[in-house]
């Protein structure tokens, strides 16, 4: 545990991926909120009284964060002096917006780890899976420079939370020496990451909705970003595995399951060899211990009717990424079955879990 904790902002405080944050840092080894922002509406409230009744956590509003006052996100002024660090969680009116509003934050000398769409394709800001592409982070003394940020200054971004429900284990076996060529996935995709009106819409929790806008792009396109290399001071995309995905919502509160099927490049390894991957796979983060690093990153369920959201959503304290259901395929090499918690792994927990790797590789002052 570190002596003296770092002192953390939340940008967007009070929505669904905000009051995750909260949930989550609240007994954070190594990061304290000092700093709750979000809209005009609810500066100068209370957290409190600035969620009303839209609190839609399992567990209570822990009471240190109740009586803290909200900022004005666009009040930079009334920043405290001790903040090292922001997790935003804003979403404005259109993506050009919320680019330059990150940006903003980091110009003035902050470094925002940041769960939006708006900047995954900016050339210099990495997308980061930290059991994937820690290494991604090399670009950030290029990011400074292009934008004249100071030294401790940078956007870091978090990719669509259903490509992690896939995509660790798909790498797992590019590592073994597995290239896939081609990935066909299906989503089902909980209430939850549509945020509050997808937890509060009663309609949506007795259907399933066919089409998420947007999301087949962001999911067909955002591995090659990911899974790319980071050489001469750029990041280049792999575009070598093809993907084609369908997404759709279901009605589950939190929990986005996947069913992959893949063709690999080269050799086809057995199912036990990739069970005996999957399970003895770690990276980075499990490798430096960081805090909120599953231990292991992917677990492997045998029985046939596994991974269920209500059994398996949280495994790992749900940073972990549960499969089942491999088998030989028909038309495909393998296929199986994987499941992810969207507001953990795939947003305020994944985002933290970068943040630690940023501290760990001396890009977050401590």
């Amino acid at each position: 545990m570190m002596k003296n904790k770092i002192a953390v902002g939340i940008l967007g405080a009070t929505g669904v991926v905000g009051q995750n944050y909260l949930r989550l840092l609240a007994k954070h080894p190594w990061f304290e909120i000092v700093d709750l922002a979000a809209s005009s509406r609810s500066a100068g409230k209370t957290y409190e009284a600035a969620v009303g009744e839209r609190w839609l956590m399992e567990s209570a509003m822990p009471d240190e964060f109740k009586r803290m006052s909200v900022r004005d996100v666009s009040d930079y002024a009334a920043i405290p002096d001790n903040v090292k660090v922001f997790f935003s969680a804003t979403e404005l009116g259109d993506k050009q917006a919320t680019r330059d509003f990150e940006f903003a934050y980091a110009s003035k000398g902050y470094p925002v780890v940041s769960n939006s769409s708006a900047n995954r394709w900016t050339p210099d800001v990495p997308m980061i899976i930290p059991e994937i592409n820690g290494a991604h982070l090399e670009i950030i003394p290029i990011q400074q420079k292009n934008r004249n940020f100071p030294i401790s200054g940078f956007v870091v971004v978090k990719p669509n939370c259903s490509v992690q429900s896939y995509l660790v284990a798909i790498h797992a076996l590019r590592e073994a020496g597995y290239p896939v060529e081609e990935v066909l996935v299906n989503t089902l995709q909980a209430l939850s990451g549509a945020g509050y009106r997808g937890l509060t819409e009663p309609e949506r929790r007795i259907t399933v909705n066919p089409l998420i806008p947007g999301e087949e792009e962001k999911t067909e396109k955002e591995p090659s970003k990911i899974l790319g290399l980071f050489e001469d001071n750029q990041i280049i995309p792999d575009y070598s595995m093809d993907m084609s995905a369908l997404c759709t919502r279901v009605p589950v509160v939190d929990g986005h399951t996947a069913l992959v099927y893949l063709n690999f490049a080269e050799a086809i390894p057995s199912l036990e060899k990739i069970k005996q991957i999957w399970s003895e796979f770690e990276a980075e983060p499990q490798a430096l211990k960081l805090p909120s690093a599953p231990q292991p990153p992917i677990l492997v369920m045998e029985a046939e009717d596994r991974p269920q959201v209500h059994l398996d959503v949280s495994n790992g304290n749900g940073m972990a990424v549960t499969i089942g259901r491999l088998a030989e395929d028909k038309f495909f090499d393998i296929r199986f079955v994987a499941l992810s918690h969207n507001t953990v792994r795939g947003a305020a927990g994944g985002a933290i879990l970068t943040a630690e790797l940023l501290v760990e590789k001396g890009y977050i002052k401590v």
